[in-house]
């Protein structure tokens, strides 16, 4: 069996360079209520010292820090929730258990169990007897309810713990009262209070005495690190079992009175738009139809079943628009991008010139679970369900859309089934909307997987350029430009003001540019370090998709850091070894050679690549081991783009604290699989103006004969970070670079577009855009092995 996990290091002894903040006091609320609610206030306090500027290591020029490594997007995010953190309530219920509506979204990334468990620490529960669920959208949260950028944990921990400590403190102080003991001699475990003598008070009975009748302010103290015995434990997702019987319920598996099963006819390029239906009435009469309408986007078939809505979508003859990208293909969007392409700028100092220019191809950001929404619209109401990440923007947006006021309309976040920055947009929950009034009935709508992958989001295509300067043994400068289709980042912060502001001229782009700016860092001493970001182009359908610009700006540089290496004789490893700005990341990287045996021999046509790259409060080290060699690239597969094999995978990541080691494992074999299909197969082709992919079937996502037999996660379970960084895009730009450093050091030959195999033969016939969905396989049992 393969590894996937290997020792923690020993914990550091105290004052080894960990903060001590645990014993802080913070301010919560108690809330008027009949039973036990708490909320925290984290508002007018710094929990954590400020990030201290990089310290150079290593004898190489050192570089200022790039604004990220002093100010990131987690901080944004968790700066901007802070006037708001104290609506965050933990609730104690008359049966024992504890409620929290968590304002977020989870789409399988396991924030709810994370959550729990968080909870449970601070009230010493099991984390089972904490219920988790998911908010609607509650404007008076203004910036506090946006799941995105792997912010979740870091800018929720803080507040959910003082929340569930007030909680704890409060039912110990009524138990006191009840059985006339101090305080301190009570024992709290698993919902029972034990007195002195033995007498247990379990919290549903102490719920109503701990209540208060008018909201008040109480200081609380969080539990120490050194006390933790739930977080930092390995955990099963708490809907796990429910997923692999089948029995987890997800957004069209819903029932809502009178919501049927509704598909909408989309046009043949990107973005085109019905001008009109010629044979509306035929459709309407077919088998189990009810109610067929134009709307903006297409026509909107409601039916009795999604296959009868699929036969009336087919059947419907529709005159369309050219959409926003006529006769644009792979070539013409490159030319445009090679166009705005700004001047690599720092001067030119005595030494050698390393360049190199690379281009990214448009990827799908398509989630497992399309694209769905049910929505009830009618009387001045609207009630919409949908998986989202913006609800509090959605729901802006959908009043605006209806002409309704924003608290006519009410949004239901349902759990959703993969997203990776998909469902921060709701495409699906404003088209539903929008059909359901059309018709004025309640409607299940549903993306097709042709939809997702011809109109829906995808990461868009880019160029980036790098060029270094070497003097002897120093990089004198490292300059990074890169230039891309426009990532379309709105909902801004996920509330209507920078929504609507996003929208505005220009909008975009200055969005764009601060999460650029504070995502981006050069983790290596390199003198003049820059990272330029221009985007040229608004009319395609992007979306910030995991891990936003870093798999495409990380596979460059660190392509081209393998170059420097060369230029001055130094080996791939040991160049980042000595370069690394930080110890916390050098000891990563040499943790990372260690572990994958850097070096060792192998056969002429396979090869290690390594890659580090740092976000989200973190250090993540990829080694990848490559194979090339022709008996491997050429095997063939029916229907399958196979090509080079990462046969083994050492990813070794200091995420900070971690609440959930086994969760954090998982989502960064998620991110190894996903920078698997970035480099090497997974892309979109645009030809005359539309996307050619129209299906999973040939997209090609990492599939099983693609996948390492050998994954080797380690993650740091004991770093000298003192809060919870990022998890859920963590995995993906240290493996893209790794694979592409592989790919070179196999070859011989740098590679310069990706997805490596983009550009080679289409392994399938590609579907007709009219009618919009394909037709289903009949052949799967012949062909079955």
């Amino acid at each position: 069996m393969p590894a996937h996990r290997a020792p923690a290091p020993e914990r550091p002894a105290s004052g080894d360079g960990r903060k001590d903040v645990s014993r802080r006091r913070f301010l919560g609320y108690l809330i008027a209520a009949p039973t036990l609610v708490v909320a925290a206030e984290v508002g007018r306090q710094t929990m954590f010292g400020g990030t201290s500027a990089p310290v150079a290591n290593a004898a190489a020029i050192p570089s200022p820090p790039l604004p990220a490594e002093l100010y990131d997007l987690l901080d944004v995010i968790r700066d901007t929730a802070r006037p708001t953190a104290n609506l965050v309530k933990v609730e104690v219920n008359r049966d024992g258990t504890v409620s929290f509506a968590l304002p977020r979204s989870d789409n399988g990334q396991g924030i709810i169990t994370s959550t729990q468990m968080i909870i449970a620490e601070e009230m010493n529960l099991d984390p089972d007897q904490v219920n988790v669920t998911l908010a609607d959208a509650r404007p008076e949260l203004v910036f506090n309810q946006l799941t995105g950028g792997s912010t979740t944990t870091f800018s929720t921990y803080t507040p959910i713990r003082v929340a569930a400590a007030l909680a704890q403190g409060r039912l110990l102080a009524a138990a006191a009262n009840e059985l006339r003991q101090d305080v301190n001699v009570l024992k709290s475990r698993q919902g029972l209070i034990t007195g002195l003598n033995g007498e247990e008070l379990p919290f549903g009975e102490l719920t109503e005495a701990a209540s208060v009748s008018v909201t008040e302010a109480s200081e609380v103290v969080l539990k120490d690190r050194e006390e933790f015995t739930v977080i930092g434990t390995r955990r099963n997702k708490s809907d796990q079992l429910a997923m692999v019987t089948g029995k987890k319920q997800f957004l069209t598996d819903m029932q809502i009175p009178d919501a049927l099963p509704t598909v909408i006819c989309r046009g043949p390029n990107v973005n085109s738009a019905p001008l009109g239906v010629n044979n509306i009435d035929e459709v309407r009469n077919m088998p189990g139809v009810t109610d067929v309408e134009q709307v903006s986007v297409g026509v909107a078939v409601r039916a009795k079943t999604f296959g009868q809505a699929v036969d009336g979508v087919n059947a419907l003859d529709v005159n369309w628009d050219a959409g926003t990208a006529e006769g644009e293909n792979d070539e013409s969007v490159l030319a445009k991008l090679r166009e705005g392409e700004l001047p690599l700028a720092v001067p030119q100092v005595a030494g050698e010139t390393v360049e190199g220019d690379f281009t990214f191809y448009f990827r799908s950001n398509s989630a497992l679970e399309t694209n769905c929404a049910i929505a009830v619209v009618g009387d001045g109401q609207a009630e919409i369900w949908g998986p989202s990440k913006s609800p509090i923007a959605a729901q802006a947006e959908i009043a605006k859309k209806l002409g309704m006021a924003q608290n006519a309309v009410t949004v239901h976040v349902t759990e959703g089934g993969g997203s990776f920055g998909r469902r921060l947009f709701f495409d699906a929950l404003e088209e539903a909307a929008e059909v359901s009034q059309t018709m004025g009935k309640p409607v299940k709508l549903m993306w097709t997987r042709s939809d997702d992958s011809r109109q829906g989001r995808t990461h868009p295509m880019a160029t980036c350029r790098v060029r270094a300067q070497v003097s002897g043994d120093a990089v004198s400068s490292f300059e990074i430009a890169h230039t891309s289709v426009a990532t379309e980042i709105n909902p801004g912060l996920s509330e209507a003001i920078t929504a609507a502001a996003n929208k505005a001229p220009l909008g975009n782009l200055t969005v764009s540019e601060s999460i650029y700016v504070t995502t981006q860092t050069n983790p290596y001493n390199v003198g003049v370090a820059t990272s330029l970001l221009n985007e040229v182009d608004m009319r395609f359908n992007t979306c910030s998709m995991r891990n936003i610009y870093s798999p495409d700006t990380a596979t460059a540089r660190e392509l081209m850091v393998d170059q420097v290496a060369a230029k001055m004789g130094k080996d791939p490893y040991e160049f980042r070894s000595a370069f690394t700005k930080l110890t916390r990341w050098k000891n990563v990287v040499d943790r990372a050679a260690e572990e994958a045996d850097w070096g060792k021999s192998m056969p002429e046509g396979t090869a290690q690549g390594i890659a580090m790259h740092v976000e989200y409060k973190g250090v993540a080290c990829a080694v990848v081991e490559l194979d090339c060699r022709p008996e491997t690239v050429n095997r063939e597969i029916r229907s399958a783009r196979t090509g080079p094999r990462v046969t083994k995978v050492t990813y070794v990541v200091d995420g900070g604290l971690i609440i959930n080691p086994r969760g954090f494992e998982a989502q960064m074999m998620g991110g190894i699989n996903d920078g698997i299909a970035m480099t090497l197969t997974a892309g979109l082709h645009l030809v005359d103006g539309h996307f050619v992919e129209a299906s999973w079937d040939n997209y090609f996502y990492t599939r099983q004969w693609n996948t390492p037999p050998e994954m080797n996660i380690i993650v740091i379970e004991d770093s000298e970070a003192p809060e919870p960084g990022g998890a859920g895009e963590f995995g993906v730009a240290a493996t893209c670079g790794a694979i592409a450093c592989a790919y070179a050091r196999a070859t011989g030959t740098v590679p310069t577009e990706f997805p490596i195999l983009h550009k080679e033969p289409l392994p399938f016939e590609p579907y007709p855009t009219i009618p919009p969905i394909p037709p289903s396989p009949t052949n799967g049992r012949e062909l079955a092995r």
